[in-house]
């Protein structure tokens, strides 16, 4: 048997040499061509890179999606602040103007939870409080929520212990807010700025505040251990009317018409890029919602917001509160852009948030389309 390689054979051992070529020329010629190709690719594929971005340079924004989103994950408070949450999740209303997408829903106790679970894609859409959503906009350089519809006005109060009777009893005292650059815990930091104290985010300074849960809040007052908190309804009528507190300050009397924000509705921005028709639907049912409130009765008000607070929280509110309470709020899908210059300063001046342009912050195009009327952005964005 002959071991001399067979030069027909792949891989048998040698190159293959064509008739009248040297092997030196078969080998250059083999790399000539190799190259040839490798060049073609490599022009083919530059030629792709520029198609596509030209393509993205013409056009501004990606197309959204045309059918809804498979499900939408909506935050919400346990507050009577944040009942147009509650109704239109008991009532289904949000659900039916949802049509075939699937509404899911998650509990938080308070703003900065609330919008880093937005931010990190665990929900897609939140009721919440102004100051979180201003963060989180300043914070990304205005990629993450948009502004997208209000929801409540009012319903936060400053309470203390009865021999606290005005700012000049607050040094050195412990006070309780929801949580660290929410919306109550800034309108306290503020406040007590401009009665001359000063307090630190880390709770050091001439009065020490506490970011606590609300429901450990009115614990810790109950048993003395804090001097007083400020506070979202029910949560601040539940320290008047259970724990003896009374109001030292209604945010109310601090804003021009007694009209502040304490709760708005947001979005995720890529999400409603994806899915605006699923973004107008949840608006429909938020703004029938609020039309609820706006004309139900005292009772049927107080007998709907309970039967939730139960589920959520354990127990419904006493009469007596939920009443106090509801009297507090004012329902609304305007959000009071007017304010958010002020309430962006609250947080720099208190050490929440830095300076930065907020305009873009609002997309209220959708909800005046659904409500048929004009919600102005006060040139914070669109309307």
């Amino acid at each position: 048997m002959s071991n001399t390689p067979d030069p027909q054979k792949p891989g048998s051992g040698t190159t293959r040499i064509v008739a009248g070529e040297t092997a030196p020329k078969a080998k250059r010629r083999r790399t000539i061509e190799i190259v040839i190709a490798l060049g073609v690719v490599l022009l083919i594929g530059a030629g792709a890179a520029v198609a596509s971005a030209v393509s993205q340079n013409n056009q501004a924004t990606p197309s959204a999606a045309t059918s809804p989103a498979a499900e939408l994950r909506l935050g919400y408070f346990s507050n009577v602040t944040h009942a147009p949450a509650l109704v239109g999740i008991s009532k289904g209303i949000i659900a039916k103007d949802l049509g075939s997408t699937k509404l899911t829903t998650q509990v938080f106790n308070a703003g900065p939870a609330a919008v880093e679970a937005l931010n990190a894609g665990a929900i897609d859409a939140t009721y919440i409080g102004p100051n979180p959503a201003i963060n989180s906009f300043v914070k990304s350089n205005g990629q993450s929520i948009s502004i997208i519809a209000g929801a409540a006005s009012g319903g936060a109060q400053l309470v203390v212990k009865p021999g606290i009777n005005s700012a000049a009893d607050l040094k050195g005292k412990v006070l309780a807010s929801p949580q660290l650059g929410g919306t109550q815990d800034v309108a306290l930091r503020a406040w007590l700025g401009h009665q001359g104290y000063k307090t630190n985010p880390d709770g050091s300074g001439d009065v020490t505040i506490n970011p606590t849960d609300n429901a450990q809040t009115l614990k810790l007052f109950q048993d003395g251990k804090l001097d007083g908190a400020w506070l979202p309804e029910p949560w601040a009528s539940r320290l008047v009317l259970e724990a003896g507190a009374k109001v030292l300050v209604d945010e109310k009397d601090l804003w021009d018409k007694g009209e502040f924000t304490t709760t708005i509705l947001i979005v995720n921005k890529k999400f409603a890029a994806e899915h605006p028709e699923t973004v107008k639907a949840l608006l429909k049912g938020h703004v029938e919602s609020v039309n609820w409130l706006n004309t139900a009765s005292a009772s049927e008000k107080a007998t709907t917001i309970n039967a939730v607070l139960k589920d959520t929280a354990g127990k419904p509110l006493a009469a007596n509160v939920i009443d106090r309470a509801l009297k507090n709020i004012t329902f609304t899908t305007d959000p009071l852009a007017a304010t958010y210059k002020k309430l962006l300063q609250d947080g720099v001046d208190t050490g929440t948030t830095k300076a930065a342009d907020i305009n873009g912050i609002f997309d209220l195009r959708a909800l005046n389309e659904v409500q048929g009327k004009k919600t102005s952005a006060a040139g914070l964005g669109q309307d």
